[in-house]
């Protein structure tokens, strides 16, 4: 054989041979292969079933019989949204090529507590309010409260934009900030944005990871500590945040942080929780499952997965609202003493 003829086979032979030895993925679409993929992953990764008092083995004894009666995708997908919805948690969902299973419960039996209609009146933000790292702000009430809306946290923290709004709101007497219906986003926004309200470093809550495939398998708690800013100062500022229960994830996170804080106070309902740090994993048909992994807990080591309590609760009240009348934003700028 002459050396133009081993020059072409040389290549044909190697891609044989790495062709013959890749390993082919095979999509497994057998429900109760996907069933028992699915209840085991969250058996070993799931943080939160001591807490919750889940029996998490009495939970498949009421599923798996039920794997008889599917015929489709969308019948395996319903059944199996139906398991996870016994963990009540919003970080829990299933994602499919054709939906996304979530839970509502976590919200639905409380106060909404929030109409954004009424923040975009002429007596809140209006229509020239500005808009900056993700906030809408203004001043309100005769420019004496410095009102801010951020509704995700999904949005940068832009420190730069904070600069301009601490100067538009240099004269006045506080600060409300909303995040009603924040449902969450980063929690390295959450950090960034708490810090700014800091005097000095401060012990904010703990993490725990879990360590083995027990339910209680759970590393020491570590100590979470939120930094004052680099560059931003407002700890002497006077400060409400606004909040209902669909304040949820790292909305739930930025408001365990800011509650020690020297002059931030809580106003408004319970928020929703959602205290673990989800990860994700895959089942045999390339569903995607994500969960609650990590659990995050207050600086006095109590759960957040459930909720926080503000410190001054108020609901919103149908007399205000019939005037068009925001009862949170009326009752913190009445705190704040104007």
């Amino acid at each position: 054989m002459n050396k133009r003829n081993t020059a072409i086979i040389l290549p044909i032979v190697i891609t044989l041979v790495i062709f013959s030895c890749k390993k082919q993925y095979v999509r497994d679409f057998s429900p109760q292969r996907n069933f028992d993929a699915l209840w085991e992953i969250l058996d070993r990764k799931y943080c939160f079933f001591e807490e919750k008092n889940i029996d998490w083995q009495g939970v498949k004894a009421i599923y798996q019989p039920k794997i008889a009666t599917v015929v489709t995708q969308l019948d395996m997908f319903d059944l199996f949204a139906a398991m996870l919805d016994t963990l009540q948690d919003g970080h829990v969902n299933l994602y499919s090529q054709f939906d996304v299973s979530r839970c509502r419960g976590w919200f639905e039996n409380y106060p909404a507590n929030f109409d954004d209609r009424l923040i975009y009146t002429a007596r809140y933000l209006g229509n020239n309010y500005r808009i900056g790292g993700g906030f809408q702000y203004k001043a309100i009430a005769d420019g004496k409260i410095g009102y801010i809306r951020y509704s995700s946290f999904s949005n940068g923290i832009s420190a730069s934009s904070l600069k301009y709004i601490e100067s538009i709101f240099r004269n006045c007497k506080g600060i409300i900030i909303d995040i009603r219906n924040n449902g969450g986003g980063s929690i390295g926004y959450s950090e960034e944005f708490a810090s700014i309200f800091m005097k000095e470093s401060t012990l904010t809550g703990y993490i725990r990871h879990k360590t083995g495939t027990g339910h209680s398998d759970f590393s020491e708690a570590q100590p979470i500590y939120t930094h004052r800013h680099n560059s931003i100062d407002w700890s002497n500022k006077r400060v409400i945040v606004l909040v209902n229960r669909r304040c949820y994830s790292a909305t739930n996170d930025f408001v365990c942080r800011v509650k020690n804080a020297p002059n931030v106070t809580i106003l408004g309902g319970k928020t929703g929780g959602g205290g673990g740090i989800p990860l994700s994993d895959e089942l045999p048909n390339g569903w995607l499952i994500r969960f609650s992994a990590v659990q995050i807990l207050d600086r006095h080591k109590k759960q957040i997965e459930f909720g926080i309590e503000p410190d001054i609760t108020v609901t919103m009240d149908s007399t205000d609202l019939q005037k068009g009348y925001d009862t949170l934003i009326e009752k913190a700028i009445e705190v704040i003493g104007v």
